[in-house]
């Protein structure tokens, strides 16, 4: 029912006419979207990651929404690690809580870091702004970044980039949905373990 409600609403026809406007933007735009998320973390980057791959093809799709979405997140490290010298966010950064979290973060690195970039559906923006305050370096953060963003772009290219067939063929739409709920799952398993951690490291300071 559901699935005959989407193919009235969005004919196969007309979603081929979207991803081929959107094509005509060039790879510019298909970076850019991207590249915004970061900033306006509400925007929907799955959203976009699957128009990139249904206009550009699977792999050019994938490396433009990977180029986008790295050098957003990149972008606002550094931004954070400028303003982190002005006194305002000094002392945003000398509240106990906020200087627990920054100096959890310096001491694990690279690890949760990658944990939680690797699933589309963690506060990635969120982490991009603390590490930019925190004292981690910028190679391990860019490290982190590149090879948690390949991971999650790359899974939700290869399941949304063929969105012909995922309408056509409801076996293969269940699947996408069960592994995008699994992905959501471990996401937010990833996240309350890392809160987990940060309140017992809390508790025992």
């Amino acid at each position: 029912m559901i699935l005959e409600t989407l193919q009235d609403i969005f004919t196969l026809e007309q979603l081929m006419e979207v991803f081929e406007t959107y094509r005509s933007f060039g790879p510019f735009f298909a970076i850019l979207l991207p590249l915004l998320e970061a900033f306006f973390p509400f925007l929907p980057l799955v959203v976009f990651i699957v128009a990139n791959v249904n206009s550009f093809g699977l792999w050019m799709g994938f490396l433009l929404s990977w180029i986008g979405a790295c050098s957003g997140a990149i972008i606002v490290f550094i931004i954070m690690r400028k303003l982190g010298k002005w006194k305002w966010i000094q002392r945003i950064k000398e509240k106990k809580g906020m200087r627990r979290l920054l100096t959890w973060i310096e001491r694990r690195g690279f690890s949760p870091l990658f944990l939680i970039l690797c699933f589309p559906f963690t506060p990635s923006a969120a982490i991009n702004v603390v590490a930019g305050l925190s004292r981690i370096s910028y190679w391990q953060f860019i490290l982190a970044v590149l090879a948690g963003k390949l991971v999650m772009i790359f899974m939700v290219s290869f399941i949304g980039q063929d969105l012909r067939a995922l309408i056509t063929q409801p076996t293969r739409a269940a699947i996408a949905g069960v592994v995008i709920f699994l992905l959501w799952l471990v996401g937010k398993q990833v996240e309350k373990r890392l809160n987990t951690t940060m309140t017992t490291r809390k508790r025992g300071s």
